[in-house]
């Protein structure tokens, strides 16, 4: 029987993008994709990403963290997920500051300015197109030559590009939801310029200080948010000099602050992460299959 049977967990949410986290720091239990997909079927705990604890590799870290989209792929980062997992250890610690290790770098986590509220620094955004990445150069990644629909009246055009530790691109509209982004975003999400795939963001400028914004997310798809995406809107604004360095994001599931600090280039992100409630991993969903 597989070691992640009977397993707790604890079922979670950041401003509605839904989240697992699993903490295996004291177990010999391992996972592998396979099990990420079948913890995220409809007969077990469905989720946008799987955050899993591990020992610590690095000095000064509380825990390694892998994180899982629900179709079993593995993400570097996610925002959204982070303040979660912020959540759950420093109500487990006491802590109210901790610092985790992750696919993309250090993750450094602190209670936000109020008790509902977590900080995430999500560091430094990437723009050169080798690190976002995509199959092709392009010089300049604040605009690129991508276009869905008719050659001369293309339906979405022009992304920005930016890696917060994984890949996005955002598209600018006037009206975020007048597009079909659960037709368009797997299209996009797959495009052959996007050797790893990518988070498709619907993004409008309200104002200065405010983005309105829709994300499809690489490997999960339709969501009611995505931290990552959040930052790299933010910071895509600001590069185009649409917006100031400090942002208040409205995505469909709740609200977001984003700060792309000027002193060091990192990305900090502020909301909320609720707790739903703890069960245990049916030990069904990790049985052979007959």
């Amino acid at each position: 029987m597989s070691a992640l049977a009977n397993h707790s967990f604890s079922k979670m949410n950041g401003i509605g993008n839904e989240i697992v986290v699993l903490d295996l720091r004291d177990s010999a239990a391992a996972i592998t994709p396979d099990d990420a997909r079948a913890i995220s079927s409809p007969a077990g705990v469905p989720y946008d990403q799987l955050m899993v604890l591990l020992p610590p590799r690095a000095a000064g870290t509380e825990a390694f963290v892998r994180i899982y989209n629900n179709d079993g792929s593995e993400a570097g980062a996610c925002g959204n997920g982070m303040r979660c997992v912020a959540r759950q250890t420093f109500a487990a610690t006491g802590q109210s500051a901790l610092t985790f290790e992750t696919r993309a770098g250090l993750i450094n986590c602190w209670q936000g300015p109020a008790a509902d509220l977590y900080t995430v620094d999500m560091g430094a955004p990437k723009f050169g197109w080798r690190d976002i990445p995509l199959a092709e150069e392009f010089r300049d990644t604040r605009y690129i030559e991508l276009q869905i629909g008719p050659i001369d009246k293309p339906v979405l055009h022009s992304p920005s590009v930016v890696s917060m530790g994984n890949p996005h691109a955002i598209f600018w509209v006037d009206d975020i939801h007048a597009y079909d982004l659960e037709r368009l975003g797997p299209l996009l999400e797959n495009h052959p310029i996007f050797p790893e795939r990518a988070n498709i963001t619907l993004a409008h400028i309200v104002d200065r200080d405010h983005i309105a914004m829709r994300t499809w997310e690489r490997g999960a798809g339709l969501t009611l948010a995505c931290g990552s995406a959040a930052c790299a809107t933010a910071v895509a604004a600001a590069r185009l000099r649409r917006t100031g360095r400090v942002v208040h994001m409205t995505l469909p599931g709740g609200e977001l602050t984003i700060e792309w600090r000027e002193r060091d280039d990192h990305v900090l992100m502020t909301g909320q992460a609720a707790f739903e409630y703890e069960g245990h991993l049916n030990p069904a969903l990790f049985a052979p299959a007959a």
